[in-house]
Parts: C-alpha cells; sequence; structure tokens
C-alpha cells in the first residue's frame, strides 16, 4: 500500500494513480508496471497528484477494498484531482460505483492508451482505428451503460447522457462501416506492398516494445528525423523511407510501439496499420538493453506475444539499442539471460551511431535472398534502355561491351522474371 501526494498546480490535468496487486506478487515487477502506468499518464499530458496502491483480491464492486475507496475518495478531496487512473481493467459498474464515492472521472489503463492514440492521431486512418478500438472496447459495455444511465446521470461518470435501448445497436453499425473503410485502405496497401516488391523493393519493419528507441534507430539508418521524444507511443502512424543497403533497394518502416496486455480488439483495430510489420520481409525487433534483464525479457516476450502468430515465417534480427548505457561484462550476463529470446541480436546505438554498418549487414543477410542471372542484351538503343534498368533495380555485377552487351546480374525473382519477359525467349 502507498499513499503520495505533490502539490503541484494542475489545469483540469491532476490525477491519482492507483493499482491493485494480487498478493505474493513480484513486488518488482509490480513496480515496473505502475512505472509504466505513470509514463502512460504522462504520455496523455496529465499531472500525477497522488498515487495509491492496495494489495488484495479484486473487489467485483469497486476493485479495491470499500475501505481503501474511502481513503481514495479522500485523496482526491485532499489534492484536488481531476481524475482517477486505475491500471486494472475496470467494469462499468465498478467505474459507476468508484466514481459514485470519489466525485470525479474515473478511467482505467486502456481508456488511457484510447486517449493517447486520439491525441495522436493525425491522418484520417488513424482517426478510424482509434474510434474502431474505442467502439470495440464499448459495445460488450454497452448494456450495462444504458441500464446505470437509466437510472441517473451521475457527476463525473464518463458524461454520461441519455441512451437509448438502441444503443448497442448503434455502436455495431458504426462499426461495420468503420471496418469497411479500413478494408478498402488495407486492400490499398497490399496493392502498394504487391508494386513495391515487383518494383524490386525488400520490405523492412521496426518493431518492439514502446519506448525502446525505434524512432532514434530509424533516424539513424535512413537519416532523417522523424518525431523523437522519451514517451509511450511517439509514433502511431507509420513512416517509410528508403533504405541504401549497398545496391539493394529496401523500404524501412517505423511502426506504433507495443505494450503489455494489449487487449486483442486495440490490436484489432490497429491492425491495418501493424500489417505493416507482419506482411514485412524482415523484422528489426528493438529492444532497450540498458534496462534489467528481467524487464527486457518481459517486454521481449510481449513483442513476440503480438507477433508470433501473424508473421508466418518472417525473420526476425533483435537489435539491442543503448549498448553505450551497458559496459561489456555486464552485456555478456545480460545476453546469458536473455539470449533464448533474442534471435539474431545486433547491439547498436541509435543515438550514438555505433553498430550501423554491422546492423546492415545483418541485414543483408538475412533478407529474402536475390537471384543470380546472366542476360544477353541487344546492343541498342533498346538494350541500353534495359540495361538502365537494371541498374535501377538491382545489382550489376559485370558488363561486357561487344557485337550483344553481356550482363551478370542479381536481383529479386520477379525483377529478373521481368527482364527475361522483356528480352523474349530467344534474346535471354
Amino acid at each position: 500500500m502507498k499513499i503520495s501526494a505533490e502539490q503541484n498546480p494542475g489545469n483540469g490535468n491532476r490525477v491519482i494513480l492507483v493499482k491493485r496487486t494480487v498478493p505474493n506478487s513480484d513486488s518488482e515487477r509490480e513496480e515496473y508496471l505502475f512505472q509504466e502506468l505513470r509514463e502512460l499518464a504522462k504520455a496523455a499530458g496529465y499531472l500525477p497528484v497522488g498515487e495509491l496502491k492496495q494489495t488484495r483480491y479484486p473487489d467485483s464492486r469497486h476493485q479495491l477494498g470499500r475501505g481503501k475507496i474511502e481513503e481514495l475518495a479522500e485523496l482526491v478531496r485532499s489534492v484536488g484531482a481531476d481524475k482517477v487512473i486505475f491500471y486494472n481493467r475496470l467494469s462499468t459498474t465498478q467505474l459507476f460505483n468508484i466514481s459514485e464515492i470519489c466525485r470525479c472521472q474515473v478511467i482505467d489503463k486502456f481508456q488511457l492508451i484510447l486517449e493517447i492514440f486520439a491525441k495522436r492521431a493525425t491522418t484520417h486512418r488513424s482517426k478510424l482505428q482509434v474510434e474502431l478500438a474505442r467502439l470495440r472496447y464499448e459495445v460488450p459495455r454497452a448494456r450495462a451503460v444504458v441500464s446505470l444511465a437509466k437510472k441517473e446521470e451521475r457527476a463525473g461518470f464518463m458524461g454520461l447522457g441519455d441512451y437509448e435501448d438502441s444503443y448497442e445497436q448503434d455502436l455495431k453499425k458504426r462499426i461495420a462501416r468503420i471496418e469497411s473503410e479500413l478494408e478498402s485502405a488495407e486492400k490499398d496497401d497490399e496493392s502498394l506492398r504487391a508494386l513495391r516488391h515487383k518494383k524490386g523493393f525488400s520490405l523492412i519493419s521496426l518493431a518492439g516494445y514502446t519506448n525502446a528507441g525505434k524512432s532514434t534507430l530509424f533516424n539513424a539508418i535512413v537519416s532523417e528525423s522523424v518525431d523523437v521524444k522519451n514517451m509511450l507511443f511517439t509514433t502511431l502512424v507509420p513512416t517509410t523511407r528508403a533504405l541504401d543497403l549497398g545496391g539493394r533497394k529496401a523500404l524501412l518502416t517505423d511502426t506504433v510501439g507495443f505494450i503489455e496486455d494489449l487487449p486483442h480488439w486495440l490490436v484489432d483495430a490497429f491492425k491495418s496499420t501493424l500489417n505493416e510489420i507482419f506482411l514485412s520481409d524482415l523484422i528489426l525487433l528493438v529492444v532497450d538493453v540498458s534496462e534489467k534483464p528481467e524487464m527486457i525479457l518481459q517486454k521481449l516476450t510481449t513483442s513476440h506475444d503480438t507477433l508470433w502468430d501473424r508473421i508466418q515465417g518472417v525473420p526476425i534480427i533483435t537489435v539491442l539499442n543503448k549498448v553505450d548505457l551497458v559496459d561489456e561484462s555486464r552485456l555478456d550476463s545480460i545476453m546469458e539471460q536473455i539470449g533464448y529470446m533474442a534471435p539474431n541480436p545486433v547491439f547498436v546505438s541509435a543515438k550514438k551511431g555505433i553498430g550501423m554498418a554491422v546492423l546492415k549487414a545483418g541485414i543483408v543477410k538475412h533478407l529474402p535472398p536475390w537471384c543470380f542471372c546472366s542476360l544477353s542484351l541487344p546492343n541498342s538503343e533498346e538494350g541500353m534502355s534495359i540495361l538502365s534498368w537494371l541498374y535501377d533495380e538491382g545489382i550489376v555485377h559485370r558488363v561486357e561491351f561487344g557485337e550483344r552487351i553481356h550482363v551478370d546480374y542479381e536481383a529479386r525473382t520477379e525483377i529478373i522474371n521481368k527482364a527475361h519477359a522483356l528480352l523474349g525467349p530467344k534474346e535471354a
């Protein structure tokens, strides 16, 4: 149990953070999870002015024990908090009951994540995805919301107004419309991916636990300047840039980070965004190696759980970032503990630019293999045009000019097949 308060001014954003822990749980891990809640609150723009913890099994009416809820209400009044944020997932009834006692708005971790996503959504698609996630979150609660709202609107209970019996059906209809629009966008994405593959691009995605340094690594690899902050969920809309791999053409995408206990409805809502990872040729799984091994393992487990059933054998390079913060002896100890969860490890410091050459070599090694062939082109304007195209789409190892142009060439299978089609069976 813990109660603390900071007497700092706030403008409607003063919050109290709450977590209930089951008996005999790992205290170090529980503190890590509470720190994650603090960081989520910060990312949403809130000012934590108090904290409360309790160790007990959940209470069906209030999540915490009745006495602890009264203690929470007193803390709300004493520090002038505007909102209470629970790490634990709350039922609609629990939200209602707690808000009745505390007389302020009450939300849980998942609603907090939705708030962050809503603030970061800048494109039409990302806004639709956030709305879809919110609606999917509300559907199982719809009947309870209507039942409670019909009794009487209560101050602080999510601003409920008059709901009719059609509320649940209205939610489902809106979900269906959004899903249809997102499915159309997903088909456009698939066409774009197919086009990129035909043009010889390999598709690479950065993935990993949120705040592991993915955006910093993205900037270091492609010499870009996407937004980087020490804050969860900085990246919500994927960013894709060309990546120079010494002749091989690739596109690198920076994606939204993972977080522990992401519910399926949130993952499903962002499916079209996460497909940037799931449908890649190679995944760079970024990990903050400066953290404690237990935390690294937990984050790797969360990341693998999110990826494993969807990537269908796509190779993974584990990018152990922030290596400049760890001495070599400790690094060896860390790898002994996490190595079985870190396939194809590469050590880098995205901030310092350490390990970039090794990482790029690893990327080339694990990308789908290119095919090698020898081509014979007509020594003509048409042949020179094809040769120019070959330079653009793959790696030309040797060119010999004579009555014909002989080329030793390496590229994706699609490009080589297209080259043979351009030349015709006799020419090739």
